[in-house]
Order: structure tokens, then sequence, then C-alpha cells
């Protein structure tokens, strides 16, 4: 059962994505690693065609398969005006589907036991709301997107590794989810059905999520609403766990600096120092980037869970 709150205006960077306004975030002037040109989200380069089934590839995402579905079997039918045609989007420029609607029947459970970290719950968000859905007629939406999915409750149970390790390679992404948010969404990885780029081509409502044929709702990127009131010049906090057992991290390095594809590995994470159960340590995470492939390239450990 859901109900509805009032319609809100939103701005127009929330979107499917990892963070809805450049100010919120201390996007201006950010540089990666070595100076690395600033990250503009009104210029972003699409992640079309950025898909590997041979190897791990920074900036790629390392697919168990592509093809998953025909072209035209799901996602956006039309391009929006935000997408350019010299492979750059506005991220600024994205519509989003309307609707604030809450979902007081949500429910995660976290429990940690010696060697694994356990979720359960029914993938509802537990904090944020969502938009409506199917996308209404009336939606501006509906001219690209005609996601016709409700959303659904579904029965959500992973028992990951406390400790990963890292794997003797990297492992691909299956297609599904790739990881659990901290307000128990789940995430997904960066591509569409037909192996596009979802945040780019897909129309999401305000917290950067809608659902799939089975009424799962999910984020392909993290979403500003998981990273709202952070200080902007300190390193990100905890938003989700990748099912290999290691934890994804917001956007900001040390000292509030706006990562970017290159400061991070294949598998779209490092090594530093964060801030994880309740004391600085120096551990492998991955991190949320506003560039594709936004959260996992691929799987640095391997993730052996279980699933239910």
């Amino acid at each position: 059962m859901r109900h509805r709150r009032r319609t809100q205006v939103f701005l127009p960077l929330a979107i499917c994505g990892l963070l809805t306004t450049a100010a919120a975030l201390g996007m201006a002037g950010a540089t990666g690693a070595g100076g690395a040109a600033a990250v503009n989200p009104a210029f972003l380069p699409l992640g079309d065609g950025k898909v590997t089934t041979d190897g791990p590839r920074r900036g790629y995402v390392y697919a168990c398969r592509t093809g998953f579905s025909p072209p035209g079997a799901g996602g956006a039918f039309a391009e929006g005006p935000w997408i350019r045609g010299d492979g750059t989007f506005d991220l600024s420029a994205k519509v989003t589907v309307d609707g604030s609607v809450s979902w007081p029947s949500a429910r995660l459970k976290r429990r940690v036991t010696h060697g694994k970290r356990v979720f359960s719950g029914n993938g509802l968000p537990t904090e944020d709301t969502t938009g409506e859905f199917p996308i209404k007629a009336s939606d501006d939406a509906y001219r690209y997107d005609r996601n016709p999915n409700s959303i659904r409750s579904q029965r959500v149970h992973y028992s990951l590794p406390r400790h990963p390790k890292r794997a003797s390679s990297a492992g691909c992404l299956s297609g599904g989810p790739v990881g659990i948010a901290k307000n128990g969404v789940a995430i997904f990885d960066a591509l569409d059905a037909g192996d596009r780029d979802a945040v780019a081509h897909e129309v999401q409502d305000s917290c950067g999520g809608h659902p799939q044929r089975g009424g799962v709702y999910h984020y392909h990127d993290i979403p500003s609403c998981l990273t709202e009131g952070e200080p902007a010049n300190r390193a990100s906090g905890l938003v989700g766990y990748a099912l290999d057992g290691y934890p994804i991290y917001g956007p900001h390095g040390a000292h509030g600096r706006l990562l970017t594809d290159d400061d991070l590995d294949a598998c779209h994470g490092q090594l530093s120092k964060v801030w994880f159960e309740g004391r600085w340590q120096r551990i492998y995470h991955y991190n949320a980037t506003l560039e594709y492939p936004y959260t996992l390239g691929c799987f640095h450990g391997t993730p052996r869970y279980t699933a239910g």
C-alpha cells in the first residue's frame, strides 16, 4: 500500500542520478587526479558503447554478456533534447518523473555477525519518496520514456561477506543488482536493456530511481537523496554495499574533492581511508562518480552471497 504526498517541483538535475545539483556537491572547479579536466554536468560524456566482455577496463562496464534485450525492448523509446549528437548529454536539462510517493510499508533490517553482513527487507525506500509509476501520459517524461511498470514489494535477503577479499581476477556484472543502497533500494549497473547509458537515456524520478518489469525499484547510480546534508569539504559517507561485500561511498574524496574515473580503478574503486564501522580505516571501497559507469565497473571481490 502507498499514499501520495503532494507533487513537488523538482530541480532539473534531480534525475536518475548520482547527484542532483552541482552546487550542493561542490562540482564547480572539481578536478580529477593529476589535474584532470573539471566534470561539467552540462557536458557529460555518454557511456554508450563503453561495455566490454573481455575483461575490466577503466570507464567501462565489464558485463558477463551483452544484448540483454533487443533494441526497443525496454527503456526510453525516444532521445530527449538533453542528449547531443557530439557524444555528450546535459544532465542539468533532463526531465524527471512526476510525483512524490512515500512508502510507509518499506522495511529494511541490517544484522552484522562475525563473518556476514545481512540485509533483509522488501526493496522499497525506507527514507525517501519515489515518482509515480507507470509514467502518466500527462507527465512530460512520457514524451521520451513510457515506463509501464509499477513499483512492487520484493523479498530481499542478502548475506554478504563482512570481510571481503580481492578476487584473483575481477568479476563481470550480470545485468541485475550489483549492490544495495542504505535505504534498501537495489543498485543496478549503468546499462539499460539495450546496453546504453541508462542514466543518460532513461527517465527516472527525483531520487534517481524507477522500476523494471518485475517491479524492482532501483538506481543506476547513487542519487543525491542518499548524500543530502553531507559537508562539501569532507569525504563522502557510506551509501551502500556491493554484492561482493565491499562498501560503496559517495562522490567526494579527501577534503571534499569530487572524484572522477581517473581517480579510480577499473572496478570503480580505490584503497583509501574512510569512516567505516565506527572508525577511520584504510580499506578498499567503491566510489560513486558523476561520470559513467557511476558505481561499479566490475566486482573487485567475489560476489559469494546468499540471496532470496
